[in-house]
């Protein structure tokens, strides 16, 4: 299977204390000219979710790994791991893979540089970037790998960044009535649409 070039596959929390976080990178991707991917995708209850991951990683040429969530569920009171679990089958697809899937490449990120080492000491050797838990300071990470790996100067850095996906959350209520949605019921293909819609109507 080829690697798709410009396709990047986002690993991170999908709940509602990360939306925003969520959000800030697909607009990132999607303003440095790459397509988002991730398992929120597609929603098809025949596909297994294991098996699904595994191909858009297959897919994916990069990968943007959060792997700073490793607090207890207050319900089971266990960690959640998925984030961990699939930067391994990233790593894994990039060092067991075909010529193709060697060129693959991924930023982890996490709360604190170091702190992967209390558990998950295995990557110890691969550069973890921490973004302190701040918006400002993700968008600015992200936006800077992007762009080295684009190779295209043309897109703005992570300050500029930051001005203009919060320039879009402050019409997103907006944008959104416009379709009959609501800001917090938007889907995987929801958000990317109006996102790729609104870069393509501004100016930026």
């Amino acid at each position: 299977m080829l690697v798709a070039d410009r396709d990047v596959f986002i690993n991170c929390p999908f709940d509602p204390s990360y939306q925003r976080f969520f959000r800030a990178i697909v607009f990132v991707v999607i303003r440095s000219g790459f397509r988002a991917r991730c398992a929120l995708e597609t929603d098809d209850t025949t596909e297994n979710r294991f098996e699904k991951i595994c191909k858009i990683i297959s897919d994916c040429r990069y990968a943007i790994h959060d792997i700073s969530r490793t607090e207890l569920d207050p319900a089971s009171n266990l960690p959640r791991f998925n984030m961990p679990l699939e930067l391994g089958i990233f790593l894994g697809a990039k060092r067991f893979g075909t010529s193709t899937h060697k060129s693959k490449r991924c930023i982890v990120l996490d709360r604190e540089r170091y702190r992967y080492q209390r558990y998950i000491s295995d990557i110890a050797g691969h550069d973890i970037y921490s973004h302190s838990s701040d918006l400002k300071v993700l968008i600015e990470k992200v936006a800077s790998w992007l762009r080295d790996q684009s190779q295209d100067k043309k897109i703005p850095g992570g300050r500029e960044m930051t001005k203009e996906f919060r320039a879009l959350q402050k019409q997103m209520a907006k944008i959104c009535a416009s379709k009959g949605l609501h800001a917090n019921e938007l889907t995987f293909g929801d958000y990317t649409t109006i996102v790729a819609e609104y870069l393509t109507a501004s100016t930026v």
